[in-house]
């Protein structure tokens, strides 16, 4: 899947859900996200033989776009990790592009490599914590930057009051701590696409939807986070129908540029 392709989803999609529930299957999941009309998902690298599920997702589902989360492009730490798992080692950014990830998501910034490699090729979402990184990252070729973890650094005021600093150009995705009570408040702020993880759905919902391998459950529960999303921005961006709209149109109306061209 092209870079372009990938970046139309997500900012259709409006949600990124962080897939870090080792309890799920992954594929039944990616399918509950499509019912509730949500057609990507990160596969994180803090669950257990993340490329493998990555590979069974690309297999049995090849037009849903699945990236990958949690990468580490520094040696020195991948080395130190992987010596620990031997067992379940940390795929490599290298290892993820070929196993056809469709995006990359990293907690931190990413290297220079990272960006001379796939910049322009496969989409980058890298982790940003201050302005400063938030603009030498998108400068490097980032697509989107994820602001993490978002609760910590303050939330929906976060990204208010740093939007300004670099002229709500670069499109920010909060991650971490991101829940419906605060989705208004981060759609108000100027965000166009959350990241998520299965926190989103209340503990006890959640816990059954486990238990009980119930992925119709699932589905209605993502559906209501969908649906509140596309709500919100349905109501901000009077002038876009985010369901069809082209990742230019979107850029064209809100200002914001996802370094596709």
């Amino acid at each position: 899947m092209d870079i372009k392709s990938t970046i139309t989803t997500l900012l259709r999609d409006g949600f990124i859900l962080v897939f870090n529930q080792d309890k799920l299957d992954i594929v039944k999941t990616a399918e509950a996200l499509i019912k509730a009309g949500v057609n990507n998902m990160e596969v994180t690298c803090r669950i257990s033989k993340p490329l493998e599920k990555l590979g069974r997702l690309r297999k049995e589902l090849p037009d849903f776009v699945a990236g990958v989360a949690s990468l580490i492009d520094s040696p020195a730490m991948f080395d130190v990790y992987n010596k620990v798992h031997p067992k379940d080692p940390l795929p490599s950014v290298q290892e993820v592009a070929d196993a056809g990830a469709c995006y990359l998501v990293s907690a931190c910034n990413f290297s220079d490599e990272t960006f001379k490699k796939y910049a322009g090729r496969t989409a980058i979402i890298p982790g940003c914590g201050s302005v400063t990184e938030i603009i030498s990252q998108f400068s490097k070729g980032a697509n989107l930057c994820k602001i993490f973890p978002a609760k910590q650094l303050g939330g929906p005021a976060f990204i208010k009051a740093i939007d300004p600093a670099i002229h709500k150009t670069i499109s920010l995705v909060p991650t971490g701590g991101t829940n419906p009570g605060n989705i208004p408040d981060y759609i108000d702020a100027g965000v166009l696409v959350l990241g998520g993880s299965f926190s989103m759905v209340e503990k006890p919902t959640m816990k059954k939807i486990v238990d009980e391998q119930d992925y119709n459950s699932l589905a209605e529960e993502l559906t209501k986070i969908k649906q509140l999303i596309d709500k919100l921005r349905a109501e901000k961006y009077l002038d876009i129908d985010f369901a069809g709209a082209s990742a230019e149109q979107i850029s064209r109306i809100t200002g914001r540029n996802f370094n596709t061209a």
